[in-house]
């Protein structure tokens, strides 16, 4: 999608951090936006910000599909139509694997992964039907491409199944006329680490630690979130489908990929394989 102007777009977690940075970066290009959040005075005030005449707001529960699937409609509705798809609100929760429980990974999943399903459930149908192109673009981060840290397992798993699902939607897009990307932040000024603010009653409190490595400095020295929007719509219009936030991390996912790697060169010399005569095996 080359032309913004006059395009319409739909963000989740709009009212602060990347969200709101996205939410700029489409109206400074001469877009109109529908901005979607759970927390609403948070959104009111977001918006107020905003050229009023360029934006409209709409509470959100992501993690229900009934939610997302009525911000779709009031989305048309308003607009008519629907270019660009920002499947971004997430949250983080955390604590080593023994220590979490299912309200854990029901919250996390259901925000994080089930929110961009949703979403793409949602609107995907839309962009199709006019055929004039269009874009979606999920929020992951570099924990789905890494997955280093202890204490991160629910979020990492969340974020790698967000990559795996935009890379398949990319191919997608190929047949159905749209493109897709998947966000993959470093450290940016948002307020995720503090989530555990917006956790539903159903999901029971918060128990086990949001994370054993404390990123909380990190973020605040993170990257400008209005920055990241203006790399967004950059990386939309250039049809790139890993948007990257900070390249620095580029060595490190190098060696992950060494690693995987040396695990094919071993599977290749494996005497399980050579023995039973499996395809691959090295004679």
């Amino acid at each position: 999608m080359d032309d913004f102007e006059g395009r319409v777009a739909f963000v989740t977690g709009a009212a602060s951090g990347i969200g709101l940075g996205m939410v700029r970066a489409f109206v400074a290009r001469g877009m109109q936006v529908m901005m979607a959040d759970i927390e609403e005075q948070a959104l009111l005030k977001a918006a107020a910000t905003l050229d009023s005449n360029a934006v409209s707001t709409i509470v959100c529960d992501v993690s229900t599909r009934d939610s997302v699937q009525n911000a779709a409609n009031e989305t048309i509705e308003t607009f008519g139509k629907v270019h660009v798809v920002c499947n971004n609100a997430g949250v983080s929760t955390g604590g080593l694997i023994d220590e979490c429980d299912p309200g854990d990974w029901d919250w996390a999943m259901g925000v994080n992964l089930m929110g961009v399903v949703h979403g793409c459930e949602a609107f995907v149908p839309h962009i199709k039907a006019q055929g004039e192109g269009g874009h979606v673009v999920n929020t992951a981060s570099m924990a789905g491409l890494l997955g280093r840290n202890p204490g991160w397992t629910i979020y990492n798993a969340s974020k790698y199944a967000v990559v795996g699902l935009t890379e398949a939607l990319f191919e997608e897009g190929k047949v159905g006329g749209f493109g897709a990307s998947v966000l993959c932040p470093g450290a940016v000024r948002t307020q995720i680490y503090h989530a555990p603010r917006n956790r539903p009653e159903r999901h029971g409190p918060q128990r086990s630690k949001p994370a054993y490595t404390d990123i909380s400095d990190d973020l605040a020295k993170g990257l400008d979130p209005d920055i990241v929007g203006q790399l967004v719509t950059e990386a939309i219009a250039a049809r790139r489908l890993h948007i990257i936030t900070d390249p620095r991390f580029g060595r490190m996912v190098e060696k992950r990929f060494d690693r995987i790697a040396s695990d094919f060169d071993w599977a290749a010399n494996s005497e399980t394989l050579r023995v039973t005569g499996s395809p691959g095996a090295i004679e």
